[in-house]
């Protein structure tokens, strides 16, 4: 690891020996044409627009048309007229997380939006835009994950640098869901991204779904929709990196994106602006380029630290081959799909266990972790091939002993997957309730069926027929 002189060193060789000019020759929309620092401009850099009564509006260069620079704004571009005077940024964008930044809010560029004092800088600059570790040096998954949510962990168990995707439509229930794994979640750092967040709501996560105690170990950056397209798509990297700063510590770093959705719209408004050809739905080629660029900085390091990342996927339409659902389901390690249906019966989270699916299972569980799940998984699947007849009554029991003992087991499945926003369950108390529920061993004992004597009569009741 470098010292702290080698640092400073660094820091000291990325200052500008002279003030590099240009001005603005055209403005459309939101893209800026910049001429007379061409030369001296690549892709990603920064330069400050002087606009009237010396206010500075920071710029970003995302393509070259005609020997000038393109550039889109981070805030809003009042002010700013042909001819304003463009200053070159000449350091790399970084950011310098500090251990005293748990509990704070910030924004795309890392500063503090929460009220509170400044925040201390610490000694070690993070790239925001920083490449994921070589897959040949980084290390396997390690072990599982207590996301504090009863039916992720028993039905879709997460281990430590696994990268999963929430999939649901607007208002089934992700913010809740992440609120959840944030404040029982067993990992060590927090580091929670709301990308193109309602501005309304970022109170209310934080104060009410959040807690005091969800918040005292995390760190919450906020782009909300009405900024830039550039700051969410920042927001979104910034995330990451004080997420790689957390994890290069040595840390267990829970990283929750709400959402990619958000990335992808405003990386596809840059690419648009710029004169990308929209491709599928309107998303441009560079969105299905930076999507995996992003999510795996995610995933296990090199050292001790590892990133568990859970990225929230807003389905357009509900229809979960749109692209971006599509992509990001590609790259993740396994997804978790939130149904309308099922919100729609009043049983929260709104997990459809039958389509979710971790792959790191069954690979993470014991021999009789899988045997408990697999039957669990087995009465739900029986129960939702016949779910239509059995609602219409046009099922007659005892007609298939498979189904009768779905129906049998059904609504306590239904009541353990179902979980109080309140309520925190542990892993093993997943695994071992589970049991409880089928009747099957667990552990050094064999656990009864908590109505015995009602299965064994329905159990009989097929062969009396």
């Amino acid at each position: 690891m470098s010292s702290p002189l080698q640092h400073a060193q660094a820091e000291v060789s990325r200052m500008p020996t002279a003030q590099v000019h240009g001005k603005v020759i055209g403005i459309q929309g939101m893209l800026l044409q910049i001429g007379g620092i061409s030369g001296y401009l690549s892709i990603g850099d920064r330069c400050d627009l002087i606009a009237r009564g010396g206010r500075r509006v920071r710029c970003e260069v995302v393509g070259f048309r005609d020997g000038l620079a393109l550039a889109m704004p981070y805030g809003p571009l009042e002010g700013v007229g042909l001819g304003s005077k463009a200053e070159l940024i000449q350091s790399e964008p970084v950011v310098r997380p500090h251990p005293q930044w748990l509990g704070r809010v910030i924004n795309a560029f890392g500063e503090p939006i929460d009220g509170g004092s400044p925040l201390p800088r610490g000694d070690r600059p993070m790239r925001i835009r920083n490449q994921p570790p070589p897959a040949h040096t980084r290390n396997r998954l390690g072990p599982k994950v207590d996301l504090g949510v009863r039916c992720l962990n028993t039905f879709t168990t997460i281990c430590q640098g696994q990268r999963m995707g929430i999939f649901a439509g607007s208002g089934v229930g992700k913010s809740i869901l992440m609120s959840m794994m944030a404040r029982y979640t067993n990992a060590e750092v927090i580091v929670i991204g709301l990308i193109g967040e309602r501005g309304r709501e970022v109170q209310e996560f934080i104060q009410d779904q959040l807690g005091e105690e969800g918040l005292a170990r995390s760190v919450v950056v906020v782009a909300t929709s009405d900024e830039s397209a550039l700051m969410r798509r920042e927001a979104a990297f910034m995330t990451m990196a004080v997420a790689e700063y957390w994890r290069d510590q040595g840390r267990e770093v829970l990283c929750l994106m709400d959402s990619v959705t958000r990335f992808a719209m405003a990386q596809r408004e840059i690419g648009l602006s710029a004169g990308e050809p929209p491709a599928s739905k309107g998303y441009t080629p560079t969105v299905f380029a930076e999507l995996p660029k992003l999510l795996e900085r995610a995933g296990p390091g090199v050292g001790d630290g590892n990133i568990t990342g859970i990225f929230t996927v807003l389905v357009e339409g509900d229809d979960h081959n749109e692209p971006i659902s599509d992509a990001v389901r590609g790259i993740l390690d396994g997804h978790i799909v939130l149904d309308r249906t099922i919100a729609h019966r009043n049983r929260y989270p709104a997990v459809n266990i039958l389509r979710s699916v971790s792959r790191s299972m069954p690979g993470c569980n014991s021999e009789e972790q899988n045997a408990v799940v697999n039957r669990a998984r087995q009465l739900l699947s029986t129960y939702e091939d016949m779910a239509e007849l059995i609602r219409l009554g046009a099922y007659r029991k005892g007609s298939d002993q498979q189904v009768d003992e779905a129906i049998y087991y059904f609504d306590a499945l239904d009541q353990f997957i179902s979980q109080m926003q309140s309520e925190q369950a542990s892993l093993e108390q997943g695994y071992q309730r589970l049991a409880e529920i089928l009747g099957m061993p667990y552990g050094d004992t064999v656990l009864p069926r908590e109505d015995g004597s009602v299965e064994d009569e329905e159990a009989a009741e097929p062969d009396a027929g």
